[in-house]
């Protein structure tokens, strides 16, 4: 029986831990997730499994003191870095589910930058992890249209997490198939965008294109696209916007008519 050790959050990550609690190859020996957090759809699982929560410095520790085991790390949106034995200590390595496409888009802002590059396609990866962050060997990636006309960062998540899923039940069943580490392609090049520089990156200013930044960057309830004003930062919305949060079941007479 395969031994997992599951990191993830968001409820993909969810997703995936019921799936692999669901089947009786894999024994599920510990999860580090986001349970600091009041709500936590990848807590609710394990607990409701009856998988044992680890911090991520109890998880080290308990892989020094051999107290915990695992052949197969399994990294789904998980946020923090990985080292020493948490790398170094599953036979069969730790696979990462990145919600864009490697190697042209490491770290965050990958929903952010498709939209301001006008993308009309995205993708998912798989890669192993290593020492740095998103720079592992490259498993697979799954490709999938996006509206670049429409797309915003929020809805370009939820689109992507449903790709992710079905990545993961692929990549996942092929390294339990297999007692050697999954063919890889190299992960050079590309760029990585750290949180500072993908906030720094909201600011509005001139020549931007204003209705493309605002759909780039709109994820509530995070910050948006911004402007400062007095001091203070002010998130911008648009028609796009205002009609996007509309309940289509119900019309307004003060709202432009289209033809």
């Amino acid at each position: 029986m395969l031994k997992v050790l599951f990191m993830g959050r968001k409820p993909v990550a969810a997703q995936a831990l019921e799936s692999l609690l669901a089947r009786s190859d894999v024994d599920v020996v510990g999860v580090l997730t986001d349970n600091h957090l009041p709500v936590s759809p990848t807590t609710d699982a394990a607990a409701r499994n009856g998988v044992k929560i680890y911090e991520f410095a109890e998880a080290l520790a308990a892989l020094k003191e051999r107290t915990l085991a695992f052949d197969l790390g399994i990294s789904m949106l998980y946020w923090k870095k990985l080292k020493d034995e948490l790398l170094s200590a599953p036979s069969r390595g730790v696979i990462n589910f990145h919600p864009a496409p490697l190697p042209q888009y490491k770290g965050t802002a990958g929903y952010n930058l498709a939209i301001l590059e006008g993308r009309g396609s995205w993708a998912v990866s798989a890669h192993y992890m290593d020492e740095n962050i998103d720079t592992g060997g490259i498993i697979k990636l799954k490709e999938f249209e996006i509206d670049r006309e429409k797309e915003t960062a929020h809805s370009l998540e939820r689109k992507s997490q449903s790709v992710l899923f079905e990545l993961f039940r692929e990549v996942f069943q092929a390294a339990l198939e297999s007692e050697e580490s999954l063919p890889v392609s190299p992960n050079v090049g590309g760029r990585y965008v750290s949180r500072a520089e993908m906030e720094s990156m909201k600011e509005v200013k001139s020549g931007d294109d204003i209705a493309k930044k605002i759909r780039a960057f709109w994820f509530p309830p995070y910050d948006g696209a911004y402007q400062v004003v007095d001091g203070r930062k002010y998130t911008l919305v648009d028609r796009f916007i205002l009609e996007s949060l509309g309940d289509p079941n119900t019309s307004n007479l003060f709202t432009e008519q289209k033809c």
